[in-house]
């Protein structure tokens, strides 16, 4: 199984001084089956899908490490994956996030899932690097933020920043707290030589209808509690020509939107998707900006700014990868 083979490639980490724990949000029992160990491992198995972020805050809560690292269970590490962004860690305290370099399992020639994430001005984000060749990615270098599927955190950023927001439940948790961590004034950087083969979207599939509902709830979400003024307020716009650039490349065979087409859904289903995320939000705006005030900010508006900037993805992009 995926999990098996994710806990085989921990198993031969050159770096061994860590602590594994295996949530399952199955509700299915499944760590029941796992067999001997050569780690530490404590196994909590939940009655009920609590989603990703909220597992991982879970399972953050088991251990005082200094340093949280988080693998999706359809990912396989390398063996100098842990310690290579340990490496980094240590290297700057400044530093309060490594992005690993996660190769898309089985492609050919082999491709990259991501190395580290970039964002639009509507908010979507996605994957640095995603389907590029990986000989584009091997210097280590800045990132925005890190992909929730594989990288480590620094716990003093992730306590301070009260970890996952929970309510996102999955997709765009990784940003929101990248953006979060952001504004206090962390660093992220990513590693090149900490590799990970990830079976992209194995849990609930590429363009599924989940999906697609999720990442329109969450794009908003934050982009309310992270955007500097000016930039929430263009965002309606931004986000008018993403969705053009949807049904443009839905009838010409790019991206998550055709990929949604030839799975049999329709341009009505989507539009159905982006009413109830609006009309969600609408209904959750008191609670989000709330959550906006909340944000610590030791990063000037400019500085933010600026990193938005840096790290970029073009609407068009979005919409056609």
């Amino acid at each position: 199984s995926p999990l098996d083979a994710c806990l085989a490639s921990l198993e031969k980490q050159i770096y061994r001084d860590f602590h594994v724990v295996v949530i399952d949000n199955s509700g299915r029992n499944i760590t029941r089956r796992l067999g001997a160990l050569n780690f530490t491992l404590t196994r909590i198995e939940n009655a009920r899908n609590i989603g990703f972020g909220a597992a991982i805050n879970q399972a953050a809560a088991q251990t005082q490490s200094d340093y949280i690292a988080t693998l999706n269970d359809d990912c396989e590490a390398s063996p100098q994956w842990l310690k290579t962004m340990v490496d980094a860690l240590d290297r700057e305290y400044e530093i309060g996030s490594c992005a690993a370099q996660v190769r898309m399992a089985g492609s050919i020639p082999e491709q990259l899932d991501s190395a580290g994430m970039l964002i639009a001005a509507d908010g979507s984000s996605k994957q640095r690097g995603f389907r590029c060749p990986i000989s584009a990615f091997q210097r280590d270098s800045e990132t925005l933020c890190c992909s929730g599927s594989a990288s480590l955190y620094r716990r003093a950023m992730f306590e301070e920043l009260g970890g996952f927001d929970e309510t996102f439940f999955l997709y765009c948790e990784d940003i929101d707290l990248g953006l979060r961590a952001r504004w206090a004034g962390w660093q992220s950087w990513y590693a090149a030589n900490a590799i990970v083969y990830h079976r992209y979207s194995h849990s609930a599939g590429q363009s599924s209808a989940l999906k697609a509902s999720l990442v329109e709830r969450n794009r908003l979400r934050t982009i309310i509690k992270n955007f500097p003024a000016r930039e929430l307020l263009l965002s309606p716009a931004a986000s008018v020509g993403r969705y053009l650039f949807h049904g443009v490349t839905m009838f010409g065979g790019k991206g998550h939107a055709a990929e949604f087409r030839r799975e049999g859904g329709s341009p009505f289903t989507l539009f159905g998707f982006v009413l109830k995320a609006h009309w969600k939000i609408m209904r959750e705006w008191p609670s989000l900006w709330r959550a906006r005030k909340s944000v610590r900010r030791r990063m000037t508006t400019q500085q933010m700014r600026r990193a938005l900037r840096r790290h970029k993805i073009s609407l068009w992009n979005v919409a056609s990868q």
